[in-house]
């Protein structure tokens, strides 16, 4: 009888240590959450204490796309920290998106990559473990992510113990969706603070090489982009050009001229619309792979810069991981790219108007010095011109500086004139 209320008060005991260690979990994670809204820092966070709760040899968290067609490794414990962001599964895909799709958890004590729904990925060590826990982070009634649980022994999970984990996904998905939508306003506001600047940029006076050389550094902020840069068309050659770029990789930036007809870039151009590489080190377009692999890049937005329906040169951005361009951050490009291409027309017409002043000071400038030589030399206004043109050929000196010379003789002559008389 003693040995039976031992036993009970030894139960009732552990069960209030699980449940004191579950709302000690849950209140950890619940005052981390809600002291930021860093994205970054709440999903570490989660892991953290995940692995922790659970005691896991490794923990992954994915989180849904923006195209809600994938899933993404957003954050982990153990895997390599440069494998954050590169390691993409579609919905549907191995058990993780089975999770996301199903909406439903997945355990397997013991030999998990047997399961026919695994999928291996040569990066991530999941055929070294033997258990597995799988669980959907909701939001809203909506999948926002799945939270992977991993022992390396089997293991037979314990029923509190997934449902702390169940708990934990359900708690944390608000506070996800919480920290994305601030992490979305904060890019909202980049995105319109930089099309602000760069259109403050392009009203200046500044020279066009430093205009490209401020779009490119604060489109690269903007896009967190590894490395951003402007091509310009050379339309003698038909080849593109870097004109401007916030990299300082020396390589890249003496990567020879394209011909249009033979680059990601050019056929932005030609086609005149964006064109998106979901990783240019596995394209076969992209003529440079090995100077991609070497600088770590990954995702290629390449857009066309127009002046009205005339494409003059591509705005290209690459980021260091596998990134999903949204339809909004392509619009946001296109105007930076358009921005810039009136930067280029407003120095054209500056160009042509200071050459229409200069030709018309030129003009005045040998009309007069015509005169002289008519009244001088008694010439015809003909005979006149033919020969300031005749000595600018002789002497290779241009029209202007001949006929300065020739009115310069006039005023030493009606100086020397006043002196005699």
């Amino acid at each position: 009888m003693q040995s039976r209320r031992r036993q009970s008060v030894q139960s009732l005991e552990q069960a209030f240590r699980e449940k004191t260690r579950e709302v000690d979990v849950l209140h950890r994670i619940s005052e981390s959450i809600s002291n930021t809204l860093d994205l970054e820092a709440v999903l570490k966070h989660i892991v953290e204490v995940v692995v922790e709760a659970t005691n896991a040899e490794a923990c992954l968290l994915y989180l849904v796309s923006d195209s809600r067609e994938e899933l993404i490794l957003r954050a982990s414990k153990n895997p390599h920290p440069k494998l954050i962001g590169r390691i993409t599964i579609g919905l549907g895909e191995g058990i993780t998106g089975w999770v996301a799709r199903e909406r439903t958890r997945v355990v397997i004590p013991s030999n998990a990559s047997d399961d026919p729904r695994f999928k291996f990925f040569h990066n991530l060590p999941e055929d070294r473990y033997q258990a597995f826990v799988s669980v959907p982070i909701m939001a809203k009634k909506e999948v926002v992510g799945v939270i992977n649980v991993q022992h390396k022994r089997p293991r037979r999970y314990r029923s509190d113990e997934l449902a702390l984990l169940c708990t934990i996904a359900n708690q944390v998905g608000g506070a996800i969706e919480n920290a994305r939508l601030y992490e979305e306003m904060k890019r909202k506001a980049l995105q319109l603070d930089t099309l602000s600047q760069v259109s403050e940029t392009v009203a200046s006076n500044r020279l066009i090489e430093d205009i490209f050389q401020l779009i490119v550094a604060m489109t690269a902020q903007m896009m967190n982009s590894k490395i951003c840069s402007i091509k310009l068309l050379d339309p003698p050659s038909g080849e593109l050009r870097i004109v401007a770029t916030q990299s300082l990789s020396e390589q890249y930036r003496r990567k020879p001229n394209l011909k249009v007809g033979q680059s990601i870039s050019g056929r932005a151009l030609q086609e005149r619309r964006p064109i998106i590489v979901a990783d240019v080190t596995k394209e076969r377009e992209y003529m440079y792979p090995e100077i991609a692999k070497k600088e770590g890049l990954s995702s290629l937005l390449s857009v066309p810069m127009m002046i009205r329906d005339k494409a003059v040169g591509v705005i290209n951005c690459y980021t260091s991981v596998p990134h999903a361009f949204t339809h909004e951050e392509v619009k946001v490009m296109q105007a930076i790219a358009n921005q810039a291409a009136i930067a280029i027309e407003h120095t054209t017409l500056l160009d042509k108007s200071f050459e229409m002043q200069e030709a018309l000071a030129v003009r005045k400038l040998v009309e007069r010095a015509k005169g002289y030589l008519m009244r001088s030399k008694k010439l015809s206004e003909e005979e006149a011109f033919r020969l300031i043109q005749r000595q600018s050929m002789d002497l290779r000196k241009s029209m202007r500086e001949i006929a300065e010379a020739i009115l310069l003789a006039e005023e030493i002559e009606e100086r020397a004139d006043r002196r005699q008389t």
